[in-house]
């Protein structure tokens, strides 16, 4: 349930977050919560970890600074409600690019299972041979549909994202989240941390500029492992669970329970001091 916040007006709850409008609407600002809901297989879970919106909203902050110089982002002020401070950004209106620009150094996941039957992704061949968590000869750009609650994304092929988005944009786009996931693929290996994979959104701003929006490289967007055992710092031991739970996936899903709740939130803060070198 979304939260009243003095000057605000609630917009819209994604499975994650929370948007609010300026109820004087003088200027277009927006006020982006992001609360301790946690989503996995299209669904919102029935569960919640305790201070995961604060780990996500800070990790987020974290690299929208350091990886400003590739593009900037839609982050205007941490200045927000007392009851939603650490948790909250004010943020400019994007217009998105209805697409998710996947970046993948590794193969796991649905990435896995593509190659399994076509020994590529996204249309993209691949060598043979690869198994789960192979690196891959160099990252990959494998978009993905932007789905509506409740539906699934979908991969698609570059083509296919040119035909959604227009050439120009899928060129500008795959440059931006190749350099976005090689600077940061770059700057965890140096905390000890492989980036396997991640997604970005992007957006044009009211000037026209093309900026980052929504999240950036959280346990939430992207896979994170240690580099010997392939240990996950991420959303996956929630997945990982869930698929081990004989839970059925055409119904809703299990509560989380308290133990796994704890390895959850653990797994979280452990990505957040690793890669920021700060305590949370």
């Amino acid at each position: 349930m979304s939260a009243v916040l003095t000057g605000w007006q609630h917009l819209r709850s994604g499975k994650v977050r929370d948007l609010y409008g300026r109820e004087n609407n003088e200027n277009q600002e927006l006020l982006i919560v992001a609360s301790d809901r946690i989503s996995a297989f299209d669904y919102i879970l029935p569960t919640e970890v305790p201070e995961k919106g604060k780990l996500l909203t800070q990790l987020s902050l974290f690299w929208f600074d350091l990886l400003e110089e590739i593009v900037p982002n839609h982050i205007i002020s941490t200045d927000v409600p007392e009851a939603v401070a650490g948790r909250a950004v004010i943020v400019k209106p994007l217009i998105m690019f209805p697409i998710e620009c996947v970046a993948r150094g590794y193969l796991t996941g649905s990435g896995l299972v593509e190659y399994q039957k076509t020994q590529s992704v996204c249309g993209i061949k691949l060598p043979k041979g690869l198994v789960d968590g192979s690196k891959l000869p160099q990252p990959i750009f494998t978009p993905a549909t932007k789905a509506e609650d409740g539906e699934h994304d979908e991969n698609i092929t570059y083509k296919q994202c040119e035909e959604i988005i227009g050439s120009q944009a899928a060129t500008i786009l795959k440059k931006l989240t190749l350099a976005l996931y090689s600077r940061a693929h770059e700057y965890a290996e140096s905390k000890g941390i492989i980036l396997a994979d991640t997604k970005f959104e992007f957006g044009i701003d009211p000037s026209g500029a093309i900026c980052l929006g929504d999240e950036a490289l959280t346990p939430d967007s992207s896979r994170f492992w240690e580099p010997e055992t392939h240990y996950s710092y991420d959303k996956q031991f929630v997945r990982d669970w869930l698929l081990n739970s004989g839970w059925d996936r055409n119904s809703n899903p299990p509560p989380l329970p308290s133990e796994i709740v704890s390895k959850t939130r653990e797994r979280y803060v452990q990505a957040y001091e690793l890669l920021t070198g700060r305590k949370f």
